[in-house]
């Protein structure tokens, strides 16, 4: 067929591909076509049919069948807007088939080349042509808006069960959006005593094994992004890391009253955000010294802290949180803060580093040395 006659099929598969859009399924398409004509087609809905193997080209492939009255489909072209997984293409095989045409590639299930290629498996007894990047673009167009919208609702069902307090203000989520070096999932708690509703964010990366966990906190000036780079680093050295934004900073709810933020209630809320995570043999990482209370407090949980002095914190990032003054209670509390240098256990392994945290190299290099420091 020509490349013409291609793109016309291809439209038709893409009209399926809308319809299970519409259904709720992801967008994927197809038609089965033979001297000519549309013999066959079909659409992804395993969803609706409770059936893993109710993918497009499976609907088509079985309507097909039927309407031939021989699973064999010689003579026949299957055109599907996404490239066909391992069960697929085993299936297209096993009917035989001549060519297969596909739209965008999968570089995660592509069975077609992109992540295995059955087709071109010399060791089987058949052999099926494969051409794909027809109609690619608006093919994968289609599932990257279908999957853009689905993560926006789940985003909207995960704000929804965190509802805001009267008494406090939440920064939008697209006030964050497109921040360099800030790839990590969103972690956030609401149901903590010490919360009272209050919705908590944090990240939580790396090995949930890890012999050991490392619990960064920003100092006043700070969020969960100043540690990005150093977080980075311990995750591909293999240890799990916890980045909370504190009550008041970052992406976690803000309070509008500075009285809100009392030191020993914001150390009462990471001592059950730590019992609800079941972390063990944690290194604490803190800024000047604040957090000594919560070393104090929980010994059985914390085996290490790591004491840093770091340039203040500049730049738009930093003020991404803070909208306008009524955002800013936390900061003008803590900046009130004692700093508490009371005793600590004296088995605690203790270290003091000096880190300009927004350089990739120097958090690389604290990485290294703190985690061979602290190595169990």
């Amino acid at each position: 067929m020509s490349r013409l006659d291609d793109t016309s099929w291809m439209q038709a598969a893409l009209v399926e591909a809308r319809a299970a859009q519409q259904a709720g399924e992801v967008p994927v398409g197809a038609v089965l076509v033979r001297d000519g004509q549309v013999i066959a087609s079909g659409r992804n809905a395993p969803i609706a049919c409770h059936d893993p193997t109710q993918h497009a080209e499976m609907a088509a492939l079985r309507v097909a069948a039927q309407q031939l009255g021989n699973y064999r489909l010689d003579g026949c072209t299957l055109y599907v807007t996404l490239e066909p997984c391992a069960m697929c293409a085993g299936a297209m095989l096993h009917a035989r088939l001549p060519r297969v045409v596909y739209g965008a590639a999968d570089p995660k299930t592509g069975a077609a080349g992109s992540v295995v290629n059955l087709f071109a498996e010399p060791l089987l007894n058949h052999q099926t042509q494969i051409e794909g990047g027809v109609l690619a673009e608006e093919c994968g167009a289609l599932l990257q808006n279908f999957f853009s919208e689905r993560r926006r609702a789940q985003r909207a069902r995960r704000l929804a069960a965190h509802p805001l307090r009267d008494d406090a203000l939440r920064t939008p989520e697209s006030a964050f959006a497109d921040l360099p070096g800030y790839p990590w999932a969103a972690h956030h708690v609401s149901d903590l005593p010490a919360l009272a509703g209050l919705r908590l964010h944090y990240l939580d990366e790396g090995p949930r094994q890890a012999p050991r966990s490392w619990l960064l906190l920003h100092g006043g000036a700070g969020w969960s992004y100043q540690y990005r780079h150093l977080l980075a680093a311990l995750v591909e050295a293999g240890e799990r890391v916890l980045v909370p934004d504190l009550i008041g900073f970052g992406k976690s709810d803000k309070p509008k009253q500075q009285a809100a933020h009392g030191q020993a209630w914001h150390v009462q809320v990471l001592l059950e955000l730590m019992q609800r995570l079941d972390l063990r043999h944690v290194v604490l990482v803190e800024q000047g010294g604040t957090w000594h209370q919560l070393a104090q407090a929980a010994p059985e949980r914390i085996a290490g802290l790591l004491t840093l002095q770091v340039p203040a914190p500049q730049g738009l990032a930093y003020r991404l949180p803070f909208p306008d003054a009524g955002h800013r209670a936390g900061p003008r509390a803590f900046a009130g803060w004692v700093v508490d240098r009371g005793s600590l256990p004296a088995q605690l392994p203790r270290l003091a580093e000096r880190c300009a945290l927004d350089q990739p190299a120097e958090a690389r290099a604290l990485a290294a040395r703190a985690v061979e420091y602290f190595r169990l």
